[in-house]
């Protein structure tokens, strides 16, 4: 048999093309399986944890190393600041949940970033617009200016700021203009707007939670009340259960769809991993943290709202079309677009999911504080934010990132400053320290990906 001889793009003309024997046949088709195996990344057709390991070695010598950097740098962070903190008091409980503690507000918000991150967009005015959050809660909690119940004060202060997200969300995704500067120009129109709604009620700019109100106590007890130690513990079974069935069934049902799933093996190793992580923080959570009566313990109620946060960004990221459409637009957006993606709603959704989720940060920011005033530094709190989204392991160049980074990556800024605060460092150490691990999280970014690309 002979080839037909036609004229496709990139083939050579008719005049030059020759009949090929059955033996050069066998040798090209042996060629374009060996040249499928290196295109296809090993991770979607391994079907076994071997197979998966192996094509994890694989991503890794090929420069995506994925959350290991930050896990290897959590665990070094704990090693040196334990080793030389007074009294070695880093690893005690209760200056691990303060860690919890002082790491929540940088998580929630990094998480809030990660979604415009992305996009290969940045939302700078993200630090002023969480305060205009829990400045907007706040004022409507207040029994002398509005009074309202807590719950429907949060409402209020998320709704607002998901529709100054979706404004500059909508100048950047119809006029085009860069997000850079739209949000930059979003950063100083925002710190006005938190000035001038401090002003409102008699607090002289400085609205606080203090009082026996019941709606100020909720609002209070946000980043300062625990569960019962008995409930934490069955609420630890309940979350181990929904997460470990919602892995295991959707894994399941694309294994059966005939789509790339894990193997079986690797979905019960991540389900186990989920409880040994929920044990230990409940452990930790339920050793007494006070020196006198009454005991304080069990799980806070702001790793609750962030394990909250978590999952809905992981459900909405990896589990919706919504999600791919994002990893689509960050990766190519030309290429997203000829697919019929409408980049403009999505854009505009993200960036006011974004705000809604910084927020949330904002609120956590004001119940920590008890209060609001014009001392909240958005600008340092929004490159926290990307910071934390950064050494996580989230790209600055769109395409790939996860929620969970946002959760790691600010627990080692978390850990640099508390383990700072406990040597009695100056400030400025803080910043330096935080400013080299940002800078080597980039390094690792850039190199990264110049080695993905080599290897293709």
């Amino acid at each position: 048999m002979s080839r037909v001889d036609v004229d496709p793009v990139g083939t050579e003309p008719p005049e030059r093309q020759e009949v090929a024997a059955p033996g050069e046949v066998a040798d090209d088709t042996q060629a374009a399986e060996a040249a499928a195996v290196v295109v296809v990344p090993p991770a979607l057709i391994a079907e076994s944890l071997g197979g998966y390991l192996r094509a994890w070695l694989v991503r890794i010598r090929s420069g995506d190393s994925g959350v290991l950097p930050v896990v290897l740098g959590l665990v070094i962070i704990a090693i040196v600041f334990q080793a030389i903190s007074p009294n070695h008091v880093f690893l005690h409980a209760d200056n691990i949940v303060n860690l919890f503690q002082q790491s929540a507000v940088f998580m929630v918000i990094s998480m809030a970033e990660i979604v415009v991150l992305l996009l290969g967009e940045i939302d700078l005015s993200l630090g002023f617009l969480a305060a205009v959050g829990g400045v907007i809660a706040i004022q409507f909690v207040e029994p002398v200016t509005r009074g309202w119940p807590w719950w429907s004060a949060i409402i209020i202060a998320l709704a607002s700021c998901g529709i100054l997200g979706a404004a500059q969300g909508t100048l950047i995704s119809r006029l085009r203009l860069p997000s850079f500067i739209v949000t930059l120009a979003g950063l100083l129109i925002f710190q006005g707007m938190m000035l001038r709604l401090l002003l409102l009620g008699p607090f002289s700019g400085y609205p606080t939670l203090v009082g026996d109100d019941n709606n100020l106590v909720m609002m209070h007890n946000l980043m300062w009340a625990n569960l019962d130690p008995t409930v934490s513990w069955f609420l630890m079974v309940g979350v181990v259960l929904g997460l470990g069935g919602l892995f295991w069934f959707r894994d399941a049902r694309r294994r059966r769809s005939g789509l790339v799933a894990p193997p079986a093996s690797l979905t019960l190793i991540k389900i186990a991993m989920i409880a040994i992580a929920g044990v230990v923080v409940v452990l930790i959570c339920n050793v007494n943290r006070s020196v006198g009566t009454p005991e304080i313990n069990g799980v806070p109620w702001f790793i609750l709202i962030v394990l909250a946060v978590l999952v809905f960004w992981t459900v909405l990221l990896e589990m919706t079309r919504f999600g791919r459409y994002i990893y689509a637009i960050g990766g190519n957006a030309e290429a997203a677009r000829r697919a019929g993606i409408n980049l403009s709603s999505i854009r505009t959704w993200a960036f006011a999911l974004c705000a809604m989720t910084g927020a949330l940060g904002g609120i956590l920011y004001m119940s920590s504080q008890n209060g609001m005033s014009n001392n909240f530094n958005g600008g340092q709190v929004v490159l926290y934010a990307v910071a934390a989204a950064v050494i996580g392991g989230t790209s600055l160049f769109g395409g790939r990132g996860r929620a969970i980074h946002g959760v790691l990556g600010g627990l080692v800024i978390g850990g640099i400053y508390n383990g700072m605060f406990l040597l009695s460092l100056d400030t400025h150490w803080q910043y330096i320290v935080t400013g080299t691990v940002l800078l080597v999280a980039v390094m690792i970014d850039a190199l990264s990906r110049r080695a993905a690309t080599a290897g293709r």
